[in-house]
């Protein structure tokens, strides 16, 4: 068994730490259509180093939990179903500049407009369909990695 690396939770370099680690999820579309072997390579082959995983099924009030700040907007009750609807798999990756590294490997939301070689162009049918997810934030990372995350399941 490997050591869980003390440096990811020192508080003096917990910001320089946290600009190198991201929140990621291969959603229910995803899982099962086959394809979370294939996203795991590739995220593998971009350079980042998968610190947590696992295999999940949220239910809906996990989901609504973890979509809370979206929860005005007129998709909230969609998304919260469709993350529910399956199992998904949650990821903490590390690599330099974590969160827009992953996002350029996602590629935009709308998998029609997403460039070509990401994740959401190959992978996602649609925009509510799109394969994965990402934080938008250094600040959110740390939120969404602790929602699904205790400290001893990151090494």
């Amino acid at each position: 068994m490997r050591p869980i690396r003390p440096a990811i939770f020192c508080k003096e370099e917990e910001s320089l730490i946290m600009s190198n680690l991201t929140f990621g999820i291969i959603k229910p579309d995803a899982v099962a259509k086959g394809h979370t072997g294939k996203i795991i390579d590739r995220i593998i082959g971009a350079g980042f180093t998968i610190r947590g995983m696992k295999l999940i099924h949220q239910s809906k009030r996990q989901a609504e939990g973890f979509y809370a700040v979206h929860r005005e907007r007129p998709f909230f009750g969609e998304l919260t179903e469709f993350m529910s609807s399956g199992p998904c798999v949650v990821l903490c990756l590390e690599k330099d500049n974590a969160v827009p590294a992953w996002r350029d490997l996602m590629g935009a939301t709308n998998p029609a407009e997403a460039a070509e070689g990401t994740l959401r162009k190959e992978f996602a049918g649609s925009i509510g369909e799109n394969a994965v997810h990402g934080s938008d934030s250094d600040e959110n990372a740390s939120i969404e990695i602790a929602y699904f995350f205790s400290k001893l399941e990151l090494v």
